[in-house]
């Protein structure tokens, strides 16, 4: 797919700016003959190449296993970075574009720890050392003063959080949000004990089934707490609908979020990014080391089925890159695709080998998109996240060029004119925007990206100081994975969800196929969102359960769980005793 430039005169005046298409990456090796079975079934295919895929990967080969890896794209999955084509002038690189900006939050313990083995010029850590810390937050509202908080673990958190030393930091944590009545706010943070002091059971059979907004009874309470407590959070911690999210999948991420703010159980500060863009700062290092240990990667193949017989998976029917479909045979097959495309390669026979497979098809998706901005100037807005948090299409955006100190954004990239990078992700494309009046999946690509400068700007530019320019921007660059302007609009890369009830729905990393296992962030997990923590970690779990098929004496993988803060220990333990006999959590008032 080709692409073209636009300048900020093209953009305003109703010219295209970056095409929506992406160049692939030149990792994939030619055609090959499909791996055979290896000797002592060490033979892998890995199908998938995302997060999870490399993931399974890296921890295979580490164990002495002939690993393969089929990936329809590229590389990284929806984590990687991609060059917007077209862009690139003199020596430069092409602009960076990406499905969605990412970070990594303290509480993530498993993918650091595979970052940290990941080697990296001049970094004792690896990858790992190129995380850099985010230190605020801002919640942009429109027609009101933007509220900006600190972003970072405190400073002397409490050394015993007993239940009422929890209540005052988290009344403390949360009353910086301001405009929230006291009494609001209180009852909040009462339901949040009460999650943080309910017993596992509670969690999943009962918390599971009610929404976040009926949990902390949004619908009764004044705009501003619907908005920031109720919207705001789940929107920019969650990246969810607090309306139908599960109280198990926002509480479970919050949760993590607090002990992380208060120096327990974190890898690193509440929020990192990236010191540059993604690729070039751990998913090029990743895929040479894996190379490096003997991975084979065949990228631009996709894998169209799995074949069932006696019971095991005897083969897996792909793709190739000239379209000519090939049988690739291996000893074990790690499926680690979305849950909407691995799930299209679940044929009858498979479905009917593991019934949990077949409770896939309940879990739901939606769109979740990047849109990237390209200005003449660097625009940083803050150094951290902002939160549109009155936008209809749900925005967040980060600026990211600040976080690059080793990179000189014009002399490095694109035409030498572009200096910083505002990376947009848009969650909402079924409501109408504010410009047009129309969904974003009615738009075409250009009335996006106009759609969602004019409302940053109505969220940034509304309080007397004027953050966004239209003088200073330079071009945009929209997820080629979108295909806008036909009647049937397609999002190829869409995000999880988490409705009530979907944790019933998810699998766990062994299937009832003995080689066959399944890892991706739809894969039940400790974390339960859809994460790439999520996803690393269902792949060790997966790499485990092949270890354990295979009759394997190598070390298994290490699966950090979310912390869980031991003084609040018995207070889970009383909570279970009253869940046996019907009685509702101590602290749980109504």
């Amino acid at each position: 797919m080709g692409g073209s430039g636009s300048t900020r005169r093209g953009f305003i005046g109703g010219a295209a700016a970056v095409a929506a298409a992406a160049g692939t990456a030149g990792l994939g090796a030619p055609a090959a003959a499909a791996p055979r079975r290896g000797p002592g079934g060490r033979a892998v295919a890995v199908l998938g190449g995302g997060v999870a895929g490399l993931t399974a990967a890296h921890e295979l080969a580490e164990r002495g296993f002939d690993v393969t890896v089929y990936e329809k794209k590229a590389p990284g999955g929806k984590a990687r970075s991609m060059d917007v084509p077209g862009s690139a002038k003199g020596n430069r690189r092409p602009l960076p574009g990406e499905h969605g900006f990412r970070f990594f939050p303290g509480f993530y313990r498993n993918l650091p720890d595979t970052m940290r083995r990941i080697p990296f010029p001049g970094n004792a850590n690896g990858c790992h050392d190129n995380l850099v810390p985010s230190t605020e937050v801002m919640l942009a509202r429109i027609g009101h003063e933007d509220i900006r908080l600190p972003f970072r673990s405190v400073g002397k958190p409490p050394p015993v959080l007993t239940p009422d030393a929890l209540r005052r930091a988290l009344t403390g944590l949360f009353d910086a949000l301001g405009n929230i009545p006291a009494h609001e706010l209180a009852y909040f943070v009462g339901r949040l004990l009460v999650w943080f002091t309910s017993c596992d059971r509670r969690r999943d059979a009962a918390w599971e089934r009610v929404p976040w907004w009926e949990f902390i009874r949004a619908a009764r309470m004044s705009p501003n707490y619907q908005r920031l407590l109720a919207i705001g959070i789940t929107r920019n911690i969650v990246a969810t609908k607090a309306e139908v999210a599960s109280t198990r999948t926002v509480s479970t991420c919050m949760e993590a979020f607090v002990f992380t703010a208060l120096g327990r159980g974190a890898d690193g500060e509440p929020d990192r990014v990236l010191n540059a863009p993604t690729n070039e700062a751990w998913i090029d290092p990743w895929v040479a080391h894996l190379r490096s240990l003997g991975v084979t990667f065949r990228v631009g193949w996709t894998v169209r089925d799995l074949t069932l017989a006696g019971g095991r998976i005897t083969e897996a029917v792909v793709q190739d890159p000239s379209g000519a479909r090939q049988a690739v045979t291996a000893d074990h097959f790690v499926s680690a695709m979305p849950v909407e495309h691995a799930r299209t390669t679940w044929n009858a026979r498979v479905r009917a080998a593991d019934p949990a497979l077949a409770r896939c098809d309940r879990l739901q998706t939606d769109w979740m998109t990047g849109i990237q901005f390209y200005l003449t100037e660097p625009t940083p807005v803050i150094h951290g996240h902002v939160n549109h948090i009155d936008s209809p299409w749900s925005i967040t955006s980060v600026g990211q060029a600040q976080y690059w100190p080793g990179r000189d954004f014009r002399a490095d990239y694109g035409d030498g004119v572009a200096a910083d990078c505002l990376s947009v992700d848009v969650s909402e494309w079924d409501r109408p925007g504010i410009l047009y009046g129309k969904t974003a999946k009615q738009c075409t690509r250009e009335e996006v990206a106009r759609e969602v400068w004019a409302q940053m700007k109505a969220g940034l530019n509304d309080t007397g100081r004027t953050v966004l320019r239209d003088s200073a921007l330079h071009s945009w660059f929209l997820d080629p994975a979108v295909e806008l302007g036909g009647p049937r609009p397609a999002n190829d890369e869409q995000l999880l969800i988490h409705p009530t009830g979907t944790w019933y729905d998810r699998p766990r990393a062994k299937t009832a196929i003995p080689n066959l296992f399944l890892c991706g962030d739809y894969v039940a997990t400790d974390i339960d969102l859809a994460t790439m923590e999520g996803a690393n970690a269902s792949a060790r779990a997966a790499v485990n359960a092949l270890l354990e098929a295979a009759g394997s004496a190598a070390e298994r993988c290490a699966v950090t769980p979310l912390y869980r803060a031991p003084e609040l220990g018995p207070a889970r333990a009383h909570d279970e005793a009253r869940y046996r006999l019907g009685l509702p959590n101590a602290l749980d008032l109504g």
